[in-house]
């Protein structure tokens, strides 16, 4: 029988302390999300996507809308028409895009999402068979630092089939988006085919499994990055994996998602200008990573950036930005 969900403590704690949004769809995983909250006496409102794919997302949309009018909670709705090509990479961008937008008008801190078990072992088994490295397999972390919010997963322990029993404990309604079932997509298949078959078996060991892999990620992958404002400051490391993990990181934060031909090019020239936007320069105990830019600066201040040991392509960024030449030195 499925085990009960529960939030972490640690999640639960830090959750009672920031401003929540959470992303809400009417599905198993949203819906299930949205009750435990409200068991744990944790604050949030919520925000929706209509893709306007199915005549159903009427009914998610309303459904959405007298949930949180019962519960006093804030609703916000993006309907929006996009094409079939590639309908899944423009749909998660302008989720994630209308997502962004809302917090940043209405200075929310946290951003909640419904990911569990299941998506994450879809996840770790997909970059498995790309040839990935335990970080990237990992993928999806209980709390990711984002530009200006946190992205919070509570559920990342928790099964499927546990939200869905959890449902319909508490006779809770939910929506069933028959697209999730169409084998088009390569997630699809996973799915059907080896993670669900996985969980249904190994629950319990897969979910240990990946709280030892956090650990491990956390060896390797050293969180010393600094940062003030978009210039990020890594210790170098002798391992290029470990350096080019962590700028892979600070670029995501930026805005942008690296290739791994970038990624080769960026420790081959050791300075380079990723699609012209982001600049990354190794020095001898530093990595500086900053937006590109062009500016006609002073003497005095190239100077100060010489003596300072600050690479010649992040001193624009750092000259419009009015960054202090001095905190850099206590960052190193």
């Amino acid at each position: 029988m499925p085990l009960l969900p529960k939030l972490h403590n640690e999640c639960i704690s830090s959750l009672k302390t920031t401003q929540n949004l959470l992303a809400f769809s009417g599905g198993v995983d949203s819906s299930a999300l949205f009750f435990l909250l409200l068991e744990e006496g944790i604050a949030f409102d919520v925000a929706i996507v209509n893709y306007n794919t199915r005549a159903q997302s009427v009914q998610e949309v309303s459904f959405a809308q007298a949930l949180c009018s019962a519960h006093g909670k804030r609703c916000f709705i993006h309907s929006v028409t996009l094409e079939s090509t590639n309908f899944e990479h423009h749909a998660r961008q302008v989720r994630y895009d209308f997502f962004e937008q809302i917090i940043t008008e209405h200075h929310y801190t946290t951003l909640l999402t419904a990911h569990h078990l299941n998506d994450r072992l879809e996840w770790f088994l997909m970059q498995l068979g790309r040839g990935s490295g335990l970080v990237e397999m990992l993928g999806m972390r209980e709390f990711e630092a984002k530009n200006n919010y946190t992205l919070v997963r509570p559920l990342l322990h928790v099964s499927k089939s546990s939200l869905l029993s959890f449902l319909k404990n508490n006779q809770i309604q939910y929506f069933i988006d028959e697209s999730n079932e169409t084998l088009t997509y390569l997630r699809n298949k996973i799915r059907k085919y080896h993670a669900t078959p996985l969980i249904e078996t190994y629950e319990e060991g897969i979910c240990k499994s990946f709280a030892y892999l956090e650990e491990d990620a956390k060896r390797l992958l050293p969180t010393h990055t600094k940062r003030i404002q978009d210039l990020f400051i890594i210790p170098r490391d002798n391992d290029d994996l470990i350096n080019i993990r962590q700028i892979d990181k600070a670029i995501k934060l930026l805005g942008t998602l690296i290739s791994s031909e970038t990624r080769e090019e960026i420790l081959r020239t050791k300075d380079c200008v990723v699609g012209g936007r982001i600049a990354v320069c190794f020095k001898e105990e530093s990595i500086f990573i900053a937006p590109f830019k062009e500016a006609v600066m002073d003497k005095k201040f190239k100077e100060l950036c010489r003596v300072a040991g600050i690479p010649p392509k992040i001193r624009p960024y750092m000259y419009e930005a009015k960054i202090d030449i001095g905190t850099t030195n206590a960052l190193r």
